[in-house]
C-alpha cells in the first residue's frame, strides 16, 4: 500500500517510515521543508509538502495514499490546549478525505485516555472522554469519525524511548540539569508506562495492516515504572542529588511538567499483544536512561 505519514521526519514517525518500507509499502511524508524532503528521499519516502495547520494540504495527501498514519503533533505544552485542537482539526480533515471509502486511518492518542481515575490500569477497552488532559480531543474526533464509517484505529502511546529521547522524560532530564537536583513528588511511587520507539514503530504498521476499525491499541512493554526509579537514574547520570518534593510544591519546581510528574497512570498493553501477535523485544526504560550521553 502506499502510505501517508504525518510527523514522518519526526522522532517516531521517521522510524515508521523505516518499517513501513521495509514490510514493502511506499510511504508519501508530510514534510514543511527541504531539509524534510531530503531526510525522506534518503528513507525511501516521497515528500507531501504541508504541514499539520494547513487541513487542505493533509487531505491533499491522504487523497493520494491507500492509508494514513498520523503521529504529527506539535509538542509546545506552552500551547497544549491549542494543540489539541489543532489535533482534532487535522483528523477531522484526513478522515474527510477518507470518507467513502475503506482505506485505513490510524490516529494517535495517550494511553492516559484509558483509566477513568489516576492508578486505575489504563486498558484498550476504555475511554474517559471526561480526562482532564485535553488531549481527548483526538480520540473525540477519532470516534465522530468511526460514526461515519471511517475504517479509523487509535494508538496510544507511553513514554516512548530510546537512548537519544524518552518523551516527557527528556523534558524532566533538562530541568533536573538546569536545577541541579532530580525530583519526584512525594514518595515518587507513581508510575509511567513505556515502550522502545522500534516497538512502537512496529505496532503502528501492524495496526494499518489489521484494518480493524474502531480498535485502540496500547504502545505498551512496561505497565509501570515508578518515577522515583527514573528520578534516581536521571540524578546517577547528571552525578546531582536525587530528592522527594511536597506536591504542594511540585508546581513551584516541575512548572508545566507538574500536571504529570505527580500523576499515577500505569497502562496495560495486554489486549493489544494478543490482538495484533505484537511483542516487545526493545530495551527497557531504565537500560536506555542508564546508557543515554549525559
Amino acid at each position: 500500500m502506499r502510505i501517508f505519514v504525518t510527523g514522518a521526519t519526526g522522532f517516531i514517525g521517521s522510524v515508521i517510515v523505516r518499517e513501513l518500507i521495509a514490510a514493502g509499502h511506499q510511504v508519501l511524508g508530510l514534510t514543511r521543508s527541504e531539509a524534510g524532503a531530503r531526510s525522506l528521499a534518503a528513507a525511501g519516502a516521497e515528500a507531501h509538502y504541508g504541514n499539520i495547520e494547513n487541513p487542505d494540504s493533509l487531505q491533499r495527501g491522504a487523497a493520494r495514499a491507500d492509508g494514513v498514519i498520523h503521529t504529527a503533533f506539535n509538542h509546545d505544552f506552552s500551547q497544549f490546549e491549542q494543540n489539541c485542537e489543532n489535533d482534532r482539526l487535522a483528523i477531522m480533515a484526513l478522515g474527510n478525505a477518507l470518507q467513502g471509502s475503506n482505506r485505513p486511518l490510524i490516529i494517535t492518542s495517550g494511553t492516559g485516555m484509558g483509566a477513568m481515575e489516576s492508578g486505575q490500569l489504563a486498558s484498550e477497552d476504555l475511554f474517559n472522554p471526561q480526562h482532564a488532559n485535553p488531549r481527548t480531543a483526538s480520540e473525540l474526533a477519532g470516534a465522530a469519525l468511526t460514526d461515519r464509517g471511517i475504517n479509523l484505529s487509535v494508538v496510544r502511546l507511553p513514554q516512548v524511548h530510546n537512548t537519544v529521547k524518552q518523551g516527557l522524560i527528556s523534558p524532566l532530564i533538562e530541568l533536573a540539569r538546569a536545577q541541579g537536583v532530580s525530583a519526584y513528588v512525594g514518595d515518587g511511587a507513581n508510575r509511567w508506562p513505556a515502550v522502545h520507539i522500534s516497538d512502537a514503530a512496529r505496532l503502528y504498521v501492524l495496526a494499518l495492516e489489521k484494518q480493524a476499525a474502531g480498535s485502540r491499541y496500547h504502545a505498551v512493554a512496561e505497565e509501570g515504572i515508578a518515577f522515583h526509579t527514573i528520578a534516581e537514574v536521571i540524578g546517577r547520570g547528571l552525578q546531582v542529588p536525587v530528592q522527594p518534593i511536597a506536591a504542594a510544591d511540585a508546581r513551584a519546581h516541575f512548572g508545566w511538567l507538574s500536571a504529570f510528574a505527580g500523576y499515577d497512570m500505569p497502562a496495560s498493553g495486554t489486549l493489544t499483544q494478543q490482538r495484533l501477535a505484537w511483542r516487545p523485544q526493545g530495551p527497557g526504560l531504565i537500560a536506555d536512561l542508564e546508557q543515554m550521553r549525559y
